[in-house]
C-alpha cells in the first residue's frame, strides 16, 4: 500500500507536502493569522499559475525545461507598457497589454525556436544563456525607448523607462478585487483564479486538438514521428512559440496583481520558479499535464507565502528570516531539479 501510494503520488510531492504541513503546524504554535496566510498563498497560486503554464507547451514538443521563460516576460512587459503609455485602464488595459504583447512574444519565440532546433539536447543550457543575454541587452533598450507618458519615464530626465512602473491607477490588482469575495477569513480572487482556470483549460484542449497530439508525438519519439511524416523542427517552433507567448500573458496576470511592472534585471532569474513548479508536480523533462502545473504551483507558490512569517516569527531580529526565505525558495528549486529527471506517471 505503502508503495503504490508513493508511486502514484509521487516522493518529492508527499516530502513537499509533509514540509508544507509541518510550516502550517509552526504557523498554529506561533499564533498567525492562517485566514490572512491561507489568502497570499491562493493570490500567489493565481498570479504565477499562467507563468508556470508556459512550461507545458515546451515540454510537450520535446525542447524540454523552458528557461528561457526571460525572452516572453519580456515580450509582456512591453506590450504591458505600451498599454500603460496609452493610457489604458480597467480590463481593457489588460486586454491590451496581452493583445499588444501577442505580436511581440510570437516573434521573439519564432527566433528562439529556431535557435533552439539547432541546439538539440542543450536547450537548458542555451536557453539559460540566451534568456541573460535577452534581459542584459533589454537593459539598454529601456533607457532607449521613446516612451513619453510621465508613469513610464524618469521623471528628471523624462526619457527612458523606471526601474519600477507603479499600475496604480490602471489596473492594479483588477482580477485579484473583481467579484472576490470572503470565507472564513480567507479573501479568493475569483476572476485571478478564473484566468489561470481559463488559460488551463485553453492549453488542455489545444494539447486534445490535432496540432497537439502531432506536438506530442514529435516530442516522446522525435525518430518515430518523422518517419511518420511529422515535421519535428516546425512542432518544436510551434510549441516554443506558445510556450513564449503564455509567459508573455502570464507576466500581465502576474504584475496586475503585484501592482508593478518590474523591468531591468527583474526578469532574469523568473524561469526558475515555474520550472521547480512543473517538476514538483510530477512533470520531468519529456512528459508533463496539467494537474502537473496546478499541483507543483500550488505546493511551491504555498511553501514560499508560508515560511516567511514563521521565519519572520522564529528570527525576529536581524536579517534571519529573509536569510531563510532565500534558503527555502532556492532549496526547493534545487530539490525540483534533482528530481528533473525521474519518470512519473
Amino acid at each position: 500500500m505503502k508503495q503504490s501510494l508513493i508511486a502514484r503520488v509521487g516522493l518529492p510531492r508527499i516530502i513537499i507536502f509533509a514540509f508544507l504541513l509541518l510550516l502550517l503546524a509552526l504557523c498554529v504554535l506561533t499564533k498567525q493569522d492562517l485566514g490572512a496566510i491561507t489568502g497570499d498563498v491562493i493570490v500567489r497560486f493565481g498570479m504565477n499559475g499562467i507563468l508556470a503554464l508556459s512550461m507545458f507547451p515546451s515540454i510537450l514538443c520535446g525542447a524540454g525545461l523552458n528557461f528561457g521563460v526571460p525572452i516572453g516576460v519580456i515580450a509582456g512587459l512591453v506590450g504591458g507598457l505600451l498599454s500603460v503609455e496609452f493610457g489604458m485602464t480597467g480590463f481593457g488595459g489588460v486586454a491590451a497589454a496581452c493583445l499588444f504583447s501577442v505580436p511581440i512574444a510570437v516573434a521573439f519565440g519564432y527566433l528562439y525556436g529556431k535557435l533552439l532546433n539547432t541546439v538539440k539536447g542543450n536547450e537548458i543550457v542555451v536557453g539559460n544563456y540566451i534568456s541573460y543575454a535577452a534581459v542584459s541587452l533589454m537593459c539598454i533598450f529601456w533607457l532607449l525607448m521613446p516612451f513619453t507618458n510621465p508613469a513610464i519615464t524618469w521623471p528628471i530626465r523624462g526619457t527612458g523607462v523606471r526601474t519600477t512602473v507603479t499600475l496604480e491607477g490602471f489596473y492594479d490588482g483588477l482580477l485579484n478585487d473583481t467579484l472576490s469575495f470572503t470565507v472564513l477569513g480567507v479573501k479568493i480572487p475569483t476572476l485571478l483564479l478564473a484566468a489561470f482556470a481559463l488559460a488551463c483549460v485553453l492549453i488542455w484542449l489545444f494539447s486534445r486538438s490535432k496540432t497537439g497530439l502531432l506536438m506530442k508525438a514529435a516530442g516522446e519519439n522525435p525518430m518515430y514521428a518523422a518517419a511518420a511524416g511529422i515535421s519535428v523542427d516546425a512542432m518544436r517552433l510551434k510549441g516554443i512559440i506558445l510556450s513564449t507567448l503564455l509567459a508573455a500573458v502570464g507576466i500581465v496576470i502576474y504584475s496586475q496583481s503585484y501592482g508593478f511592472y518590474q523591468l531591468y534585471n527583474a526578469p532574469l532569474n523568473m524561469a526558475f520558479a515555474p520550472v521547480a513548479a512543473v517538476l514538483l508536480g510530477g512533470a520531468t523533462t519529456r512528459t508533463v499535464k496539467i494537474r502537473h502545473v496546478i499541483i507543483g504551483t500550488f505546493l511551491f507558490q504555498a511553501i514560499i507565502t508560508v515560511a516567511m512569517p514563521v521565519a519572520n516569527q522564529l528570527a525576529p531580529d536581524g536579517g534571519l528570516a529573509e536569510v531563510a526565505r532565500i534558503i527555502v525558495s532556492n532549496g526547493i528549486i534545487l530539490y525540483a531539479l534533482m528530481q528533473s529527471g525521474g519518470e512519473r506517471k
